[in-house]
């Protein structure tokens, strides 16, 4: 591992998930030097109520562009698979392997197994199930292999059952807050049409730009981070003590997987080299 010179590697399982988990810490990693690239095993072909198909995947693949470049990003890749459709396959497994292996990352940040969404889950399973075989010459023998698996964290989610997340590190982004509000306001499809008519409230979403994107910020996204901010305030506090986390607004979280490398307290401050040094990271 070069900590001055990471390979970060992001996978969602649609084109706006690493975004909306990750989309701070991708900004602070770009703009110190590192390599970010986001991939979505799915096309996103069916998050939406009027268009689907074709022209729904080709505009989120231009969505996802566009956030890229927002957040300086060296990539975004987007497989052509079916949203919905996503299975823990070997053909799957081996897209995801040869992904790996290309880009060569340091660190690897996907979705926890346990989530609403089978896509979610069927992304954290291929990406458990590729992280020993990445090691293994005589699986997919023309794409070179790595010598060592990846360290690998699992993203942010709500879910209590069977296990909740347990946050080992939690980065302050208020820093590049309104970054990232610009990349997801480049999702259009999703933050201005399909999720607002999923939740009941596109009759509320306003026509004008600037106030759109205002009302992304302090209807549709503050509910969810606001909570997401509440319910770590014990791991906060703990982390950076009572008077540096009354400061913090807005953080992304991350919790240690056993698969791949494993990832231990000592490598923390290596793989996230914005966290300030003076915070301790578990035992």
């Amino acid at each position: 591992m070069n900590s001055t010179n990471l390979r970060i590697l992001v996978i969602g399982a649609h084109p706006d998930d690493p975004d909306v988990l990750c989309g701070g810490i991708a900004i602070m990693y770009s703009s110190r030097g590192h390599n970010v690239k986001f991939l979505s095993l799915t096309n996103g072909d069916t998050g939406h109520h009027r268009i689907g198909g074709i022209e729904l995947a080709r505009r989120r693949h231009a969505e996802a562009q566009a956030s890229a470049g927002v957040a300086g990003i060296s990539e975004y890749q987007v497989l052509d698979n079916h949203t919905g459709e996503l299975e823990p396959s070997i053909v799957n497994r081996k897209q995801v392997i040869r992904c790996i292996r290309e880009y060569r990352p340091d660190l690897i940040i996907t979705h926890r197994p346990n989530d609403y969404h089978p896509d979610h889950r069927t992304t954290s399973t291929l990406v458990m199930d590729a992280s020993y075989i990445v090691t293994v010459p005589n699986m997919l023998p023309l794409t070179d292999f790595l010598p060592r698996p990846p360290r690998i964290c699992y993203m942010y989610d709500r879910f209590t059952k069977p296990n909740p997340f347990k946050p080992d590190v939690i980065v302050p982004i208020d820093e590049v807050a309104e970054r990232k509000a610009q990349m997801l306001d480049c999702h259009k499809s999703q933050m201005y049409e399909w999720m607002p008519f999923n939740q009941g409230i596109l009759d509320q979403v306003p026509s004008d730009d600037t106030k759109r994107r205002s009302w992304l910020i302090d209807t549709l996204l503050a509910g969810y981070f606001r909570t997401m901010r509440e319910e770590l305030q014990g791991p906060l506090v703990a982390i950076y003590g009572a008077k540096r986390a009354s400061a913090i607004r807005y953080v992304e979280a991350f919790e240690f997987c056993e698969y791949g490398a494993g990832l231990r307290s000592a490598d923390v401050h290596a793989l996230f080299p914005f966290l300030p040094a003076d915070i301790r990271i578990g035992s």
